[in-house]
């Protein structure tokens, strides 16, 4: 799908404003002369995307815009200042409700998204939430403007988006935690750093496309693995032993919490 309105997004020279701005205009989903990018620092400092238009003026960019995606932090939201009734306004922030987005905005169509760091190579599994008023077209367009990225989904409920702060946002950082660690252990038992760096990447990043495969099913590869009783069983159940599944639980946990904090903040 091809997107016609006009996209304005705010925080456009952060790392995931640009990494948006990058995906919808690589894969053709967004004619960049059709897209505006803002932010407060210097306009070198944003995407080299040719015919963009960039500002450091937040009501410019919705005066261009149609679709305005929110892309700054939780922490920043409060000087966002804009009268954005009548557009369509996508936030990717974290812990910002909806009401309060309408509320500082005027916007009465707002949809809620949790894209992550892997947005940047158009790997990002984005999770996203539509308030009540938001048309069937303009569900379209985001569907349409994420899979730029990679994949999206609707969720039914917007408290999903808060869970998600932590599976799907934040849990784009779990691969590399586990790699840092496989890199560790390997280097405490001397195989040379560069070589474990490597090893480690290769295990995480292209042994975990089983899981893109159709139909492919987490748990059964588990379980396949550890009825098959060998030296993936052992290392599977040792790390079980030592509390895999309750770190795992812990850390969605933690960045749920952070989320609900940030929304009263």
């Amino acid at each position: 799908m091809t997107i016609e309105q006009r996209i304005g997004i705010i925080g456009g020279n952060g790392w995931l404003g640009s990494a948006i701005a990058s995906a919808a205009v690589d894969s053709g989903a967004v004619d960049p002369a059709r897209l505006t990018l803002s932010g407060r620092s210097d306009l070198s400092t944003f995407p080299a995307i040719p015919d963009v238009h960039r500002t450091n003026l937040n009501a410019e960019l919705v005066e261009r815009s149609d679709v305005v995606i929110l892309s700054v932090g939780p922490a920043q939201f409060a000087d966002v200042r804009i009268d954005a009734a009548g557009k369509l306004v996508v936030s990717v922030m974290a812990g910002i409700t909806a009401a309060r987005i309408t509320e500082r905005t005027g916007a009465a169509e707002v949809v809620r998204t949790i894209p992550n760091a892997a947005a940047a190579v158009r790997r990002s599994f984005t999770p996203w939430y539509a308030t009540p008023p938001v048309s069937a077209s303009n569900k379209a367009l985001v569907q349409a403007l994420f899979e730029a990225c990679g994949e999206a989904s609707e969720v039914p409920e917007e408290s999903h988006i808060d869970y998600c702060v932590g599976m799907t946002g934040s849990g784009a950082a779990f691969p590399a935690l586990l790699a840092e660690a496989m890199i560790a252990h390997a280097v405490t038992h001397g195989l040379p750093r560069a070589f474990a760096e490597r090893a480690a990447a290769g295990v995480v990043a292209g042994a975990s496309q089983l899981l893109a495969r159709p139909g492919a099913d987490a748990a059964r590869i588990v379980q396949e693995m550890i009825d098959y009783r060998g030296t993936t069983a052992a290392a599977l159940l040792a790390m079980r032993e030592r509390g895999f599944d309750e770190a795992v639980a812990a850390g969605l946990a933690a960045a749920s919490a952070k989320a609900a904090a940030m929304s009263k903040a």
